[in-house]
């Protein structure tokens, strides 16, 4: 039986061509993948050298002191105070001041009647001259019955009485001398005299009123030393002790004098809670008046100053703290390694690693890298958040919010 020749197989002689094909095809491929491959990676270095910087949120750096000025309002007290009184009592007569009135040294404040002073001193005199004759008496009588007594006439009991007349009697003038310099004191008593230079702050009694012995009459302020009086809060009592204190003058605000801390009351006010203290003005001039309304300004004393900035601009990747610093060249990130002194609520204290106006990052550091190009954005009120000086009354901070397109664009 004979098969169809279309069902046989094709029984062709073996191609010794078709492996040398497959090798070139494949070579041909290779190489037309890898030259398509450098073009791609041609395109990607050009595209990413082409890219546009990077905004960035940055801040200027400024060094001050770790810890703030603080400031409280007083006012301008004389150190001293004095009270005058009469030393004697009477009707007051005259008063020769009024409150803001300038005294010196000896002027006489008032003057009592000294009618009643004046008859003492003369009940004074007479009793001297009484105590005087009466020693002249009895010093003869003792002198005579001692001779009569030497010539045996008189007896030893009536000369020892005699005698002891005498001492009495010298005792009597002893007495009255004492008396009568007590009442020249009392009577010169009767003009109040100031015993110092200085300025009337307050009276106390009017001409015609009865006043006691020690009861005031006029207040007056020396002048020779002035204070500044505040109430200092408990938070403040550590740096007002060892903190430089100046002080300013709501009247004279260009004018700063220094002061120190002479008294510091060591129990808070019942009312108010806080703590009385005297700072001492160094050459107070005539223009520090009394009454004044005065700053007092808290200085620290520290060495090395600190730079403050946001806790979003310190990053460790395990190598300490750093932040990054645009160059102001080139425009490019370099991680700078720093040394955190402390810590805020909003702030990292840099104590080294950091100079005068160098502009930190401060938004998206993690997603930053050294030697990036970048462009910069000033944060938000950054130039009145970050003071050399910080402010008196709360620590200034490097980070404010920025707008919102530097925001998105930082992220």
């Amino acid at each position: 039986m004979r098969c169809p020749a279309s069902n046989s197989p094709s029984q062709s002689p073996p191609d010794h061509t078709s492996g040398a094909t497959r090798l070139v095809a494949t070579l041909a491929l290779v190489t037309l993948l890898g030259g398509t491959l450098a073009a791609c990676g041609e395109d990607n270095t050009t595209a990413e050298h082409d890219a546009p910087a990077r905004p960035v949120q940055v801040a200027t750096v400024h060094l001050s002191p770790r810890h703030a000025e603080k400031s409280f309002v007083g006012v301008i007290r004389a150190r001293r105070e004095i009270d005058l009184a009469f030393r004697v009592g009477g009707k007051m007569v005259q008063r020769h001041v009024e409150v803001g009135d300038h005294v010196t040294s000896g002027a006489v404040i008032a003057r009592i009647d000294p009618e009643d002073l004046r008859l003492e001193l003369e009940s004074a005199h007479a009793e001297l001259a009484a105590a005087e004759a009466n020693l002249s008496q009895t010093s003869a009588e003792d002198q005579r019955y001692r001779a009569l007594r030497a010539k045996g006439v008189a007896s030893a009991a009536e000369l020892d009485r005699k005698s002891l007349a005498m001492q009495e009697a010298v005792g009597r003038l002893e007495r009255a001398k004492r008396s009568l310099e007590l009442a020249e004191n009392r009577l010169s008593y009767a003009d109040l005299v100031s015993d110092a230079d200085g300025i009337v702050v307050a009276v106390a009694a009017e001409p015609g009123q009865v006043v006691s012995t020690g009861q005031t009459i006029v207040r007056v302020a020396r002048l020779d030393e002035k204070e500044a009086l505040v109430a200092l809060p408990e938070t403040a009592l550590n740096a007002a002790r060892k903190a430089d204190a100046m002080v300013t003058l709501w009247a004279a605000p260009d004018q700063r004098i220094t002061a120190r801390l002479r008294e510091l009351s060591p129990q808070a006010d019942p009312a108010s809670r806080t703590y009385p203290a005297r700072f001492t003005l160094d050459h107070a001039g005539d223009t520090v008046a009394l009454g004044m309304t005065a700053t007092v300004t808290l200085v620290p004393r520290e060495g090395a100053p600190v730079a403050r900035v946001p806790l979003s601009a310190v990053f460790d990747k395990g190598h300490g703290a750093h932040v990054f610093i645009v160059e102001p060249g080139n425009q490019s990130l370099t991680a700078r390694p720093v040394i955190v002194a402390g810590y805020t609520q909003n702030s990292a204290l840099l104590s080294s690693g950091l100079r005068e106006g160098e502009k930190v990052v401060t938004l998206g550091v993690h997603m930053l890298k050294d030697g990036q190009q970048v462009r910069t954005v000033p944060a938000k009120g950054e130039e009145a958040s970050m003071q050399a000086t910080p402010s008196p009354s709360a620590t200034p901070q490097v980070m404010t919010d920025a707008p919102a397109s530097a925001q998105e664009d930082a992220r």
